[in-house]
């Protein structure tokens, strides 16, 4: 399995703190936002990435994460000139992506808990069909949300309702078997001009392919869209990397526990920032 990082778009709801630096770089309290997708996706056991930014910002992306060899995985880059919907990013790395299944996620998608890596590893051998995650929240209406029948199997797929029958929001992981690019280059744009990923999931629904996976108690997503919301997520990683000693989105951690790096590679890693607490939590690892 391939993955795709999605780091376009504008963050106007952040506004102005991301009017001269993309979103998904401003920090989630001690770490780039975008190091959190890109654990999750290593997490999963992939090595092969390609993150999708907008032009302005891919050198920026560049210095900060460099070819990912540092981690012991391959990170590739592709410029995503207009934000034209979540599916677009499919169409984009469709050279990437090539005849392999692929997860895509949000650059800014946070999500940690207990059973988080079980559910990882459910889906990181899948070769057929579509698995979006899913999560229950309060507010519904404000997400794209999977409806359910009697059995528990997904029948419908609303963007936003107004009236909302479930409360399980699909929120932005999603994997996907070879045919994915294929689907999105056939998907017609929206009202607001773009290519909607609920669209696509919808297609994988009708031939009967869609499984949702549940996160249930025990584990969090955290939209971080609002400078409120962004804030309960530092507090969240912090809250957990005081009272427990537990970094979450630790790149280099997620590496090294993988095997896709050795322990003196770590301690290099770690030598290198070795001022900061962040360099001081990588050499206890060691310890």
């Amino acid at each position: 399995m391939k993955g795709i990082i999605l780091s376009g778009g504008r963050g106007t709801r952040l506004y102005p703190a991301t009017k001269a630096v993309s979103k998904q770089l401003i920090p989630l309290y001690d770490k780039p936002m975008v190091y959190y997708p890109l654990a999750t996706l290593m997490q999963m056991g992939i090595r092969e990435i390609l993150l999708v930014t907008t032009p302005e910002d891919e050198e920026r992306y560049r210095q900060l994460l460099g070819d990912g060899s540092q981690w012991g995985i391959g990170i590739s880059y592709c410029r995503q000139p207009r934000p034209e919907g979540i599916a677009q990013a499919l169409l984009l790395g469709r050279d990437f992506v090539k005849d392999r299944s692929v997860a895509l996620i949000l650059g800014d998608n946070f999500i940690h808990g207990d059973g988080l890596y079980q559910s990882l590893a459910r889906v990181r051998d899948h070769t057929t069909g579509a698995i979006n995650f899913a999560y229950r929240v309060s507010d519904p209406q404000r997400y794209g949300i999977v409806e359910f029948d009697a059995a528990g199997r997904p029948v419908r797929l609303v963007e936003k309702p107004a009236k909302p029958k479930s409360s399980w929001a699909v929120i932005g992981l999603y994997i996907y078997d070879q045919r994915a690019s294929e689907f999105a280059a056939a998907l017609q744009p929206s009202a607001r001009g773009e290519l909607e990923i609920t669209d696509l999931n919808q297609r994988y629904l009708d031939l009967g392919e869609l499984r949702i996976e549940k996160l249930g108690i025990g584990n969090a997503w955290l939209d971080t869209g609002t400078h409120d919301s962004w804030l309960e997520a530092c507090h969240y990683v912090q809250t957990i990397f005081h009272r427990q000693g537990q970094m979450i989105g630790c790149p280099e951690e997620v590496a090294w526990r993988s095997n896709f790096i050795s322990a003196a590679q770590l301690e290099k890693l770690a030598h290198e920032m070795r001022a900061s607490t962040y360099g001081q939590y990588l050499k206890a690892l060691l310890a």
